[in-house]
């Protein structure tokens, strides 16, 4: 069985490698866009609907006949959304999407900015705020002037288009989960509209980055959901 995942703003193909040793009975299959990682040589992506082609042609690259399912964080369970239901209407749609640190299309923040748009010093001050990214890299120059232009054409990416998935349904279980200390927490019960499926919700401790912290409860989803479709292959099966 297959476990994609896809990735915050800014993060690439190593960005759920905490998650790696914990995933024992699927394959664990991280994907990442243009423009970074191992794909550092291609041109950043800052249109949603490329974003969501290219993640789904990746997806139907690597599938191997086998039931699947989509995880994402943040971006990636925003562009997990389309991916979903665009690999839905191929036919090959998978047994679940999986969201985290996002409470669903549509949900603004308190912010009356636009992140891509900020100047460096304030782009900086609120990554630094989310706390997806280290002190390390935002204190060295040649570092942060690496990924500043990956995390930019990220957010341009998910702002450009707001809520371009008004109306949009899938067939499958969602599955969200979100830190209690995110803004927007409140607002995760948002999920259920994009699903004519069933739904699940879950707050645990911790800000945007809580999956850090919880590597063996997550895995543990994933692990439960993966052994309910052994059982019953035939069925969307949620936790």
């Amino acid at each position: 069985m297959q476990l994609f995942l896809l990735h915050f703003a800014g993060g690439n193909v190593y960005s759920f490698e905490f998650l790696r040793k914990e995933i024992k009975n699927s394959d664990f299959i991280p994907l990442e866009l243009p423009g970074r990682g191992k794909r550092h040589r291609e041109n950043l992506v800052t249109n949603k609907d490329q974003a969501i082609e290219d993640y789904c042609r990746q997806i139907q690259s690597l599938r191997n006949g086998e039931p699947y399912m989509i995880y994402g964080h943040s971006m990636g369970a925003t562009l997990g959304l389309s991916v979903a239901a665009k690999m839905e209407r191929t036919g090959d749609r998978p047994k679940a999407l999986i969201v985290s640190g996002n409470p669903g299309p549509g949900i603004k923040k308190s912010k009356d900015f636009l992140y891509h748009e900020l100047d460096d010093f304030n782009f900086k001050k609120e990554l630094l705020r989310l706390g997806g990214i280290s002190t390390a890299i935002t204190e060295n120059k040649d570092l942060f002037d690496y990924f500043l232009p990956i995390i930019r054409a990220d957010f341009e990416c998910l702002e450009k288009d707001f809520f371009s998935e008004k109306g949009l349904k899938v067939n499958i279980p969602i599955y969200a989960l979100m830190g209690a200390g995110e803004e927007t927490c409140d607002r995760i019960e948002n999920w259920k509209n994009f699903t004519s499926h069933t739904f699940t919700s879950e707050i645990w401790s911790g800000n945007h980055f809580f999956i850090h912290n919880n590597a063996a409860a997550l895995a543990h989803i994933f692990s439960s959901l993966m052994q309910k479709q052994i059982t019953h292959p035939n069925t969307n099966y949620y936790v």
